[in-house]
């Protein structure tokens, strides 16, 4: 029987209204919820949540630090595990990594620690791990003192965001920035003066004759507050097409301004999907 008017889709079984929903997003799903209870009812169901957590979760989950189990027998409904993984990063891989959904439309986020990044030095005197309570991961890297970097830390002198992707049959593609780890980098361009602080850093910064010559031509990427308290700063984006098998390279550098740079702490490197407009 054909469907004659709107209203008739309340007539449709719940599965079928669960099917049809499982064929929008997570962020549809909670908006159509509220437009009736029969929506209401359908979205609670497993088959559709099943469809927007990643196919290949179990294993993603297996890789957590206490093997997954605990949470996979946690959570009895799909929709409760979505919104888990949407909320609470999850450790894998020895707690070198974490893994997340990005809520509104469940794509796969993850987060390298600053132990899985390879930091040029990271193993000498000028960085120490240590733990901190609001970092997700076990350790973080303090930058203590260096010259030239290679993940990287600084104030006032930009450093340049890199990212890559290479894909097989399909060459590659790379993105250059200018980006400024400090978070009043923004204000203090925008007012054209160097503050003077205490410490050796500082001393140092502020004896250099021209300090804003250091900035390079073009408004560099500023750090932006993390909804987790850390700040951010958006090192490039790449584009990688539907079953492109191939290698994604990030880097931050600065090897060419000559100061002294410290106190950086870096969480570590993030790769999430770009959000929709």
């Amino acid at each position: 029987m054909a469907v004659e008017s709107s209203n008739d889709i309340y007539a449709l079984p719940e599965d079928c209204i669960a099917t049809a929903l499982s064929l929008t997003s997570p962020k549809d799903v909670c908006r159509l919820s509220a437009v009736a209870s029969t929506f209401r009812s359908a979205s609670q169901s497993d088959a559709v949540w099943a469809r927007f957590l990643p196919s290949d979760y179990p294993h993603i989950i297996s890789r957590a630090l206490d093997g997954g189990d605990s949470l996979l027998s946690k959570f009895h409904s799909k929709k409760d595990l979505y919104l888990h993984l949407c909320d609470h990063p999850l450790l894998i891989d020895d707690g070198r990594k974490s893994f997340q959904l990005e809520k509104l439309s469940g794509k796969k986020c993850y987060m390298l620690s600053a132990r899985d990044l390879s930091i040029v030095w990271g193993d000498t005197q000028y960085w120490r791990f240590l733990s901190l309570p609001e970092s997700r991961f076990p350790e973080v890297a303090e930058l203590l003192d260096v010259c030239w970097s290679m993940v990287h830390g600084f104030d006032h002198q930009s450093a340049e965001g890199y990212v890559k992707v290479s894909g097989s049959g399909s060459g590659s593609e790379s993105e250059k920035r200018s980006v400024c780890l400090d978070p009043d980098g923004a204000r203090r361009r925008r007012h054209q003066r160097i503050p003077r602080r205490e410490g050796l850093f500082y001393r140092r910064l502020t004896q250099m004759r021209n300090p804003e010559a250091m900035l390079p031509d073009g408004e560099p990427e500023y750090p932006k507050q993390r909804g987790d308290g850390w700040m951010e700063v958006e090192l490039g984006e790449c584009f990688v097409e539907e079953r492109q098998d191939g290698e994604l390279e990030v880097s931050v550098m600065e090897v060419k301004g000559g100061n002294w740079k410290s106190g950086i702490i870096i969480q570590g490197i993030e790769i999430r999907p770009k959000e929709s407009k």
